[in-house]
């Protein structure tokens, strides 16, 4: 094994490639001052408990004190983690996160007297409560939110026992996390010379994007017979997940997991099954896509190890770190100077923590703190990393357009238009790449790389999110989530998806045990709305100009100030129809008509 090709240590990372967090706090000693203090300012809020219905001021100087002990948590919470995932094996940094986190549990129990009291102000009441401070005008929405609640929300003990189970609930979130992160490690593999070649997490894709097939499928068999080593024990973990999701619903009275999830973005569940069946009903799509990919590969049998592999051969290339930076700010330009003077200055300042080091969380993400966002990345040299920092940035730059133009109680806007910037991004990019190449091999190259995301994204997010939708109704019913049955449930939904021309390996049955966005709570569906509502918003901007763009940055700057579906539609979207799903599949469809017509010429290129 040669030197370089080492997973690093943090401390042999360049600085100007970690991500800063002195902007937050100067060290770990400020964070524990800020902690105790904002501890102590939070136990002051229960003194509030049944005053919130007396009249307006106290109501009033409640929800001021409850968003400024929030912007504390805030930072808290951003300095530990951030901290915690830049290495898992650090002691200090991890009891951080679970003295953060144990905050987060003690104030939620603590304010459970919240919720209760604000249902219990008749309307009338608070119209003059509005009258009489001046203040609670920008509450408004938020108080709305809460009474439209009403039929889920429980007696002050019952919510009060609710938020403390909160901590419990976390766990198995908390457990996969140090198990796949810090405790499961996997053997080398070798590639076609008989070179051993490092395998983790994080390097696990790059390896599976390797023309070396002989690389791929060593890889492939190596890492998922090491996630069958605990695979029992991750059926467990993701049994428990599924099984306090459960608990909550039902506790809450929601029909399902799924509609309780969704009811905290304020998304109609009908948007989780418009995607999964519209997707459904265009599998034929998908079915040759991988028809094309196994003729341009020039193999007898496609393989799950076979799936990412560049289907034009020769094209990749390397593209270092600035040159990704400087080529995702140039793609930018048709969203203007102020929106790029975002990107630049988080490139600029540090925000963003770039190279995979070992211990480091894997992935990429983006954490929207006050200050400004950090970005997460594990960065190789290559294309599909120039893409996920274009993603990110996307973001990132959302985050910092609600921060700014939103006060602290509509911030943070929700999961489901969080996908939407990072992808219009994406596509930005796509489209730049496209019009600057004028090499046929390059072009075909670019054109997979498109594909690979409508592929990506589209349909593997939404394999994802029937999966979490099967997972939640076989434990409704009262099955037991074990290993096999989780196995056979995956592997089932893999071959229905990827075809008959796609042999589907048994080792690809443990992959739901390696995808951490199985303990987000139906998260994955939102990467494949927000998908096509970025593919439709990029095209209004390159057609349109200024005023699709001014569109589009007023929704970013909209934090949580209107129900998603709402924001999408201001910005020319409705994603409460499959209108927008259906048109970006009819795209894949388009391009992958064009490249099959081509498909000759590209295997002569």
């Amino acid at each position: 094994m040669t030197a370089e090709r080492k997973i690093p240590e943090r401390s042999q990372i360049p600085v100007e490639e970690t991500w800063n967090l002195g902007y937050i706090y100067p060290s770990a000693a400020a964070w524990g001052e800020d902690f105790d203090a904002t501890r102590a300012r939070a136990r002051k809020r229960p003194g509030y408990a049944g005053r919130l219905g007396e009249s307006a001021k106290p109501l009033y100087e409640f929800v001021e004190l409850e968003q400024k002990v929030g912007e504390h948590l805030n930072n808290l919470g951003n300095y530990a983690f951030r901290k915690g995932d830049q290495d898992t094996r650090v002691a200090e940094n991890q009891a951080m996160v679970g003295k953060i986190s144990s905050l987060f549990v003690e104030v939620g129990s603590a304010l459970s007297f919240e919720t209760p009291e604000l249902l219990k102000i008749a309307p009338e009441k608070l119209e003059q409560f509005y009258q009489e401070e001046p203040g609670l005008e920008t509450y408004r929405r938020y108080f709305q939110i809460v009474q439209d609640q009403k039929e889920h929300i429980l007696s002050d003990a019952e919510e009060k026992l609710l938020a403390a189970a909160g901590e419990m609930a976390q766990a198995p979130e908390d457990i996969y996390g140090k198990l796949t992160n810090a405790d499961l490690t996997f053997p080398d593999t070798v590639d076609g010379q008989g070179n051993a070649v490092p395998l983790s997490d994080g390097s696990f894709v790059p390896t599976q994007m390797s023309e070396d097939r002989t690389l791929r499928e060593n890889a492939f068999r190596t890492y998922y017979k090491t996630y069958g080593t605990i695979r029992n024990t991750a059926a467990a973990v993701l049994s428990a997940q599924v099984k306090q999701l459960q608990f909550f619903a039902t506790a809450r009275k929601y029909d399902s997991s799924l509609a309780a999830a969704v009811a905290g973005t304020r998304v109609p569940p009908q948007v989780y099954h418009n995607l999964i069946d519209t997707v459904n009903a265009n599998l034929d799509k998908l079915h040759r896509y991988i028809r094309l990919r196994k003729k341009l590969l020039g193999v007898d049998e496609l393989h799950m190890y076979d799936i990412y592999a560049p289907m034009v051969s020769g094209a990749d290339k390397v593209i270092s770190y600035q040159e990704a930076k400087d080529t995702v700010y140039e793609a930018l330009a048709p969203m203007g100077d102020d929106y790029r003077a975002i990107i630049q200055e988080g490139f600029d300042h540090r925000w963003i923590d770039v190279r995979e080091n070992v211990g480091k969380r894997s992935g990429a993400y983006s954490a929207g703190a006050l200050c400004h966002p950090y970005v997460l990345l594990n960065h190789k040299d290559n294309l599909d990393s120039m893409f996920t920092l274009a993603h990110e940035m996307g973001h990132a730059v959302h985050s910092y357009l609600s921060n700014k133009n939103q006060p602290p109680v509509y911030r943070d806007y929700v999961i489901f238009v969080a996908e939407v910037a990072s992808t219009c991004n994406e596509a930005l990019l796509m489209e730049y790449l496209l019009a600057r190449t004028t090499d046929k091999k390059e072009r075909a190259w670019l054109i997979n790389h498109f594909l690979e995301q409508f592929k990506g994204t589209l349909y593997r997010q939404t394999m994802f999110a029937e999966f979490e939708l099967r997972m939640g109704e076989l434990n409704a019913q009262g099955e037991t989530l074990t290993a096999d049955l989780l196995s056979k449930e995956y592997k089932a939904l893999n071959e229905k998806y990827y075809g008959p021309d796609m042999v589907s390996d048994d080792e690809i049955a443990m992959e739901w045990a390696r995808i951490p966005h199985f303990y987000y709570n139906y998260y994955v569906y939102q990467y494949a709305t927000g998908y096509s509502a970025a593919i439709a918003l990029s095209r209004r901007i390159l057609k349109e100009g200024e005023s699709a763009v001014k569109d589009y940055v007023q929704f970013l700057s909209g934090g949580c100030s209107k129900d998603p579906v709402d924001l999408l539609k201001g910005a020319g979207v409705d994603m409460s129809s499959p209108k927008p799903v259906q048109d970006a599949l009819d795209l894949f469809g388009t391009c992958l008509l064009y490249t099959s017509d081509a498909a000759d010429d590209l295997t002569r290129v």
